[in-house]
């Protein structure tokens, strides 16, 4: 991954938690966290993963608010960040922090 690529899923990264935080106002969203974004190299396409507080149907129904929501958060990125044209967003769900704290158990019944 390129330098500059770096940049850009980084400053994705803020503009949409920051969006999702301050723009949003869908009650399915809960208490989200944007870990990472994977913007394609052409820019059409751009991965969000986040992180969601609480049981698995508000997992759920924080990712189906998030996805309803796709245009308003695609619009503070063209808003926010200057690129040639404003990547589609689709929304998945990061098993890196839940598969840390599962790993970090089975190490301690050792």
């Amino acid at each position: 991954m390129t330098e500059r690529m770096r940049r850009v899923n980084e400053l994705m990264r803020e503009v949409i938690g920051s969006a999702i935080s301050t723009e949003l106002e869908d009650p399915r969203i809960g208490f989200v966290t944007v870990t990472s974004v994977e913007t394609s190299p052409d820019l059409r396409s751009a991965r969000v993963y986040v992180s969601v507080l609480g049981s698995v149907a508000e997992r759920e129904a924080t990712l189906a608010g998030l996805r309803s929501s796709h245009g308003v958060l695609q619009a503070a990125i063209a808003r926010e960040v200057r690129l040639k044209r404003t990547p589609t967003l689709s929304f998945h769900y990061d098993e890196t922090p839940e598969r840390g704290v599962r790993l970090s158990r089975l190490l301690d019944h050792e």
